[in-house]
């Protein structure tokens, strides 16, 4: 069995980091989002994947992952050169595919529970396509399946009134029906060639379409805020600190705290749990949980939590915490107590600020 993963998407909501990587590969607990998922796959048991890219980031995957060796699987590039649907994604892919049953994954989704047993399940029922849905609050937002004594029976996408609250949460099994399906249906009113009208049409054409629900979490990091709540949640589950840097004797760690080598931790209390890159500089700092720190960031005199630092980043002389926040690469945020007061920065194109002050 061979795997796609969707990677294809533009990121505009997650601009103007999106600018300079795709939105997969921004890191959550200082690993890239994708890396979870591939590292998922490889768990089930399949190590052939073909990653579907734009012209436009396929470089920054190449960069990242190249042939996929150093995660122990073979990766192929295939470019949809223009947003047409998921089911275009999966029509391009058929000379990859070939004509045996695959995963379809979409890239940006990150899923507590392992996919090993989802795809045995497929392999052994006799299913020509399996979705995973998990319930959700707010239904009309997403794809939503019905079900009858465990076969699908009606996928709709976004409905203005759901039948019910199972939303399809972009983990998908197909076998090569899945190819009739794409052929025979038309662009939504979006203009693209919509998956669930594939899966719609095996249905009502007598194929065995089969769920299985997940109760556990999973996150679509499309916005920022998922990004941070996903952080969080993968922080909650490191189990054991790591000191790979050097912590001096003004400083407190508490709880689970991971810092890399090279690190230095002057004169700060770090509050788990935390994740630290190689050679940063916390001095005169305080870092509170929830926190993904990357490599070769520089904090002085500032407090920070609940947020993500890209490497390479500079912060100093903040008088207000930072919290649930998301900073790029190479960034630089400088406080000043000169006279006059004023607020400087200087924001690219689709940035974001917001600025509590607080009443004397």
């Amino acid at each position: 069995m061979k795997a796609i993963v969707l990677c294809a998407g533009r990121g505009t909501r997650l601009r103007p980091l999106t600018h300079t990587s795709a939105k997969h590969l921004i890191p959550v607990a200082n690993k890239a989002v994708l890396t979870y998922s591939l590292e998922a796959i490889k768990r089930a048991g399949i190590d052939e994947i073909g990653l579907i890219v734009n012209p436009s980031n396929i470089e920054d995957f190449k960069r990242e992952y190249g042939s996929g060796e150093s995660l122990g699987l073979r990766i192929e590039y295939i470019l949809q050169e223009e947003p047409k649907g998921l089911a275009h994604a999966v029509a391009i892919s058929h000379d990859f595919l070939g004509e045996e049953s695959f995963l379809m994954y979409l890239g940006d989704n990150l899923l507590e529970e392992e996919l090993k047993g989802f795809v045995d399940e497929f392999l052994s029922n006799g299913s020509d396509a399996s979705i995973l849905l998990a319930p959700v609050e707010n239904p009309s937002r997403f794809g939503i399946a019905t079900l009858s004594k465990g076969r699908v029976t009606k996928v709709v996408e976004k409905p203005k009134k759901p039948e019910s609250n199972l939303a399809l949460i972009g983990v998908y099994l197909f076998t090569n029906k899945i190819f009739e399906g794409i052929e025979n249906i038309k662009p939504s009113w979006r203009g693209e060639l919509e998956i669930t009208d594939a899966i719609e049409y095996l249905i009502e054409h007598g194929y065995n379409v089969t769920a299985h629900i997940v109760y556990g979490w999973w996150k679509d990091t499309g916005m920022p805020e998922d990004i941070i709540e996903a952080n969080r949640r993968v922080l909650i589950g490191i189990k054991e600190s790591f000191i790979g840097g050097s912590i001096d004797e003004k400083s407190k760690i508490e709880g689970t705290v991971i810092i890399g080598e090279g690190s230095q931790i002057v004169s700060s209390v770090i509050r788990g749990p935390v994740i630290i890159g190689k050679k940063s500089t916390i001095e005169n700092c305080y870092v509170g949980p929830f926190t993904s720190i990357g490599d070769n960031v520089i904090l002085n005199n500032c407090e920070v939590e609940n947020s993500i630092l890209l490497r390479d980043s500079h912060i100093s002389d903040i008088m207000m915490r930072i919290d649930a926040s998301l900073i790029g690469r190479n960034v630089r945020i400088r406080g000043t107590h000169s006279k006059p007061a004023a607020l400087k920065v200087i924001l690219g194109d689709y940035s974001q600020a917001e600025i509590h002050m607080i009443s004397p």
